[in-house]
């Protein structure tokens, strides 16, 4: 409260499109994934934009965990005109931003804390200070907002409190925490999301380390009663904006006397 309005940001992102420019193909075919979430998505040369104001692209990783997205920048050129765009580009090179600049208002980038983490769940050898050179190399195109997994490790904290400690050190104004979802079909569907004692300790940790950041609950975390009871502790750990809030949000919010602003889009692009 000494370093934000009374006030909470609830998003239902309708005016987004989500856009994949590998349709649903991933090589990495993550632990936690297994390329289930690029269904949801639409491939990019079969876009319905349906009135959407944002667009968000993504897609499936190459190995080295990259989004190849240098091939298609025409047709996102012309499918973005007029919209806003946020893209998930993963661990590129210098190479891979050219002529990007143009076109991008922010950039999502997953941060994993943990190099053991990272070899399980996405088959990749890096480190946190590769993210942290990724995230600085991000930095110079536009404005990225790191997103953390908390239970990343099949609902295992492993490296979660390294990556917002990193993050702190780099003076980022936003970042958006999601939580890890057990999902049919990939190598992690038997597992348990993380305990929600230690979901609110991440979140409080984070508030604390970043005290004048902005702080959002996304969209990626479980439903059902967990989700109802992990949006209440998020709000009482001072975060500043939730994806998709339950009744049980709005009802803390209330609770704690906070104005409540709606919006439509990507939490990334507020």
């Amino acid at each position: 409260m000494a370093h934000h309005d009374p006030a909470i940001t609830f998003v239902r992102p309708s005016a987004t499109t989500p856009v994949s420019v590998t349709g649903t193909g991933c090589a990495l075919n993550c632990a936690h994934c297994g390329g289930h979430y690029l269904e949801h998505m639409q491939p990019i040369d079969h876009v319905h934009l349906n009135g959407a104001r944002s667009l968000l692209i993504s897609g499936g990783c190459d190995g080295r965990g990259r989004v190849p997205v240098k091939g298609h920048l025409e047709a996102i050129a012309r499918l973005g005109a007029g919209r806003r765009l946020n893209w998930h580009l993963g661990l590129v090179e210098p190479e891979d931003l050219e002529g990007l600049a143009p076109l991008v208002d922010t950039i999502s980038f997953d941060i994993v804390g943990d190099a053991i983490t990272a070899r399980e769940v996405y088959g990749l050898d890096v480190t946190l200070d590769d993210y942290v050179d990724t995230l600085r190399l991000l930095k110079q195109v536009a404005p990225v907002v790191p997103h953390v997994t908390i239970g990343l490790h099949g609902g295992e904290i492993r490296g979660e409190a390294a990556a917002l400690e990193a993050l702190a050190a780099e003076g980022v104004e936003r970042v958006i925490l999601i939580v890890f979802i057990p999902t049919p079909g990939t190598r992690y569907a038997s597992r348990q999301p993380p305990a929600l004692d230690q979901v609110a300790e991440l979140l409080a940790h984070a508030r604390c380390l970043l005290p004048k950041a902005s702080l959002y609950l996304g969209c990626m975390r479980p439903h059902g009663r967990y989700r109802q009871q992990l949006d209440a502790l998020a709000v009482g750990c001072g975060l500043n904006l939730i994806v998709n809030p339950t009744r049980a949000a709005e009802q803390a919010a209330q609770d704690a006397g906070l104005r409540v602003i709606w919006g439509d889009e990507c939490c990334a692009l507020y």
